[in-house]
C-alpha cells in the first residue's frame, strides 16, 4: 500500500513539474556545454530579421513612432 502512495506521489510532481524538471536539466547541460553562446547568437538574429522585415512592412508607422520618441527629448 506504500508503494503505490509513493507512485502517485512521483506521478504528481512529475505531472505538476515535469516540464520544469526537464527544462532545467536542459539548461543545466546548455551551461555546462556552453552551447548556449551558439543560441544566444541565433536569438539575436531572428530578433534582427523580425525587427528589419517589421519596419520595412510598417515604415510609416515607424516613422510616426521615432518622430514622437525623439520629439520628447
Amino acid at each position: 500500500m506504500n508503494d503505490n502512495n509513493d507512485n502517485n506521489k512521483i506521478n504528481n510532481y512529475i505531472a505538476n513539474y515535469g516540464g520544469a524538471t526537464i527544462g532545467g536539466l536542459i539548461a543545466l547541460i546548455l551551461c555546462f556545454t556552453e552551447i548556449y553562446k551558439i543560441l544566444i547568437t541565433i536569438v539575436i538574429v531572428l530578433a534582427g530579421i523580425f525587427i528589419g522585415n517589421y519596419v520595412q512592412k510598417n515604415k510609416s508607422n515607424v516613422k510616426e513612432k521615432l518622430k514622437e520618441f525623439i520629439d520628447k527629448f
